[in-house]
């Protein structure tokens, strides 16, 4: 009898992934300070789950301006592509593979992370949101509300595309299989792709196709730095957090998946709505998907093995990503084939800290 097909392997791009499995991206803010350095607690904590058939790494600014969140690591210098070494190296000695998440934040951040200076985005509009970060007088951290960002000018538009093609260049010298763009969670990309945050009157706003535009550059010079077959992107059609609500968003992201399927990158990484009142992700928005991208289709949402077998069978999904679960469950592909319970995670030890609650968790001893 043949494996479920969530423990198969499969071809993604240039990789062959031992399963389906992917371990979603999670800011665990743990970086070495200052500078924001990956270090050898994240290459343990990253080898102990390369069980997955792919890891897609915490988001990682991809310049001092795309920092929005405490503690969290980046790939604009030397020293992080050095530290992100150490961590790739630990995932291929364990037999897995890594792409890096590439990230800028846009207007979610706050003047403290860029010497006073107003985060930016789109367009200059209050908005609600928070960000996670430390008090340096107590070392304590906490959400701060983030103000209102300046829009940025046409000629800073085209300086973040380069910001991720030399961001991406970096991941491939600091050894990772590929990179995502995280296009989703409502943070610059996004940002771009919404009516509800850019109200542009130049070339990157209003109609539906200038609001893609960023994103098309962002795209094209990501994949014609690195290849396509090692570029993935992530986007939330769903989202409405985060003054995010847009009308037009699933139509723009029908789109940005056909101009996906024409660039031939890897994947499209749609993320669901995983809080409890949250909208339903519609099965015609799937199937629109599918028709508009010929590429693997990743989904991450609140997944357990009943439902990633099913959306599997179904033809809708080509892997399954799991977040929450891979924090206390380092084994979780063994724990999801075996049926074996799965641990629960301690909350307070989400964000920063030392290896406890980030490392400390066993596999299972279950024979």
């Amino acid at each position: 009898m043949s494996d479920p097909q969530l423990f198969s392997p499969f071809r993604l791009g240039a990789l062959d992934l031992r399963n389906r499995i992917v371990m979603a991206p999670m800011t665990r803010a743990r970086s070495t300070q200052p500078g924001d350095v990956p270090n050898a607690l994240n290459a343990q904590y990253y080898a102990q789950r390369a069980g997955a058939g792919l890891i897609v790494s915490e988001a990682t600014q991809i310049s001092p301006q795309g920092k929005g969140y405490s503690f969290t690591p980046g790939i604009h210098s030397e020293a992080q592509v050095a530290g992100w070494r150490q961590v790739t190296d630990a995932v291929h000695a364990a037999g897995g593979r890594i792409f890096l998440q590439l990230w800028h934040v846009g207007r979610m951040s706050h003047p403290d992370f860029h010497d006073g200076a107003l985060p930016v985005a789109p367009s200059a509009l209050p908005f609600d949101g928070a960000v996670w970060m430390v008090d340096p007088a107590t070392g304590q951290g906490g959400m701060v509300a983030c103000p209102t960002p300046r829009a940025l000018e046409p000629e800073e538009i085209a300086a973040i595309v380069d910001d991720f093609r030399a961001a991406a260049r970096r991941a491939m010298r600091a050894g990772f299989d590929g990179v995502e763009i995280h296009g989703a969670n409502g943070y610059l990309i996004d940002q771009f792709l919404r009516t509800s945050s850019n109200t542009r009157s130049d070339g990157y706003g209003g109609s539906r196709e200038n609001r893609l535009r960023f994103f098309k550059e962002v795209v094209d010079a990501v994949a014609a730095e690195v290849g396509p077959e090692r570029t993935g992107v992530r986007v939330a059609p769903f989202l409405t957090a985060r003054g995010m609500a847009c009308p037009d968003i699933l139509p723009t992201l029908i789109e940005a998946a056909r101009h996906l399927d024409a660039a031939g990158v890897a994947y499209l990484h749609l993320v669901e709505a995983d809080w409890d009142d949250a909208p339903q992700f519609e099965r015609r928005f799937r199937e629109a998907v599918r028709a508009a991208y010929r590429g693997a289709v990743i989904v991450a949402g609140k997944y357990d093995r009943a439902r990633a077998d099913a959306i599997l069978d179904d033809g809708l999904a080509d892997l399954v990503a799991f977040g929450r679960p891979f924090i206390a469950n380092p084994d979780l592909p063994r724990r999801l084939r075996e049926g074996l319970p799965l641990a629960d995670y301690d909350g307070a030890s989400l964000f920063g800290g030392d290896a406890q609650g980030y490392t400390s968790y066993p596999a299972s001893a279950a024979a």
